[in-house]
């Protein structure tokens, strides 16, 4: 295991590598090694992940200029010693958030986050934590990601029906269902309980 991450972080360079040397490189024989590189990237991930090549391909290797981690917000909502948490359509659970849209920014792709997956208008108080996904999320992207942990109050709005999840439900820490690990893990939701209770809290970040 210990291995194949590795591997997995070597591809992750070469693609950014590669990617950086097709934007910014003039020479016409620079870009195909460059695009070599990329290849090769591709080609690793792909013999150390079960992923087919061209989705790989398709997931790694389509961006254009200089790579940048991607930005994921969840929000931390608490009532009465309980965290909210959405079940998605795979049937596991996880804190309601997403990829931050363009023109969003943390603060306004949460509101809308939330209220897309629960229902609640959604008052962000103070960020937990921000996280370099792959040190605390499996299995490992292949893509560097950014998420940020948010602290939010609600209001009392009803459920909407929506195309991400089925229900919304608040759980005590010790009866937190089946998660989504790759958004969020037990050890994440803990840590928001522990900025929930702490009003000295300091935000945490990788």
């Amino acid at each position: 295991m210990a291995e194949n991450n590795k591997c997995v972080q070597w591809a992750i360079e070469l693609q950014a590598i590669a990617q950086i040397g097709l934007t910014y490189s003039k020479d016409i024989f620079d870009h195909e090694r460059y695009q070599r590189i990329r290849e090769i990237s591709a080609e690793i991930m792909s013999e150390k992940s079960s992923l087919n090549l061209e989705v790989v391909k398709d997931l790694f290797c389509n961006e254009t200029g200089f790579q940048t981690p991607k930005l994921d917000t969840r929000a931390a909502i608490i009532k009465e010693d309980k965290i909210l948490l959405v079940r998605e359509n795979n049937e596991k659970w996880s804190l309601p958030g997403g990829w931050v849209n363009v023109n969003e920014s943390i603060k306004t792709n949460i509101i809308k986050e939330v209220k897309e997956e629960s229902g609640y208008n959604a008052s962000p108080l103070k960020i937990i934590a921000i996280q370099d996904r792959n040190k605390h999320n499996k299995p490992m992207y292949a893509y560097g990601v950014c998420k940020v942990f948010v602290l939010c109050d609600i209001d009392n709005s009803p459920f909407r029906n929506n195309i991400e999840t089925s229900e919304r439900k608040f759980f005590s820490i010790n009866e937190i269902p089946e998660l989504a690990e790759e958004k969020n893990t037990i050890k994440q939701i803990e840590i928001c309980f522990s900025a929930y209770y702490d009003k000295t809290w300091t935000t945490l970040f990788d």
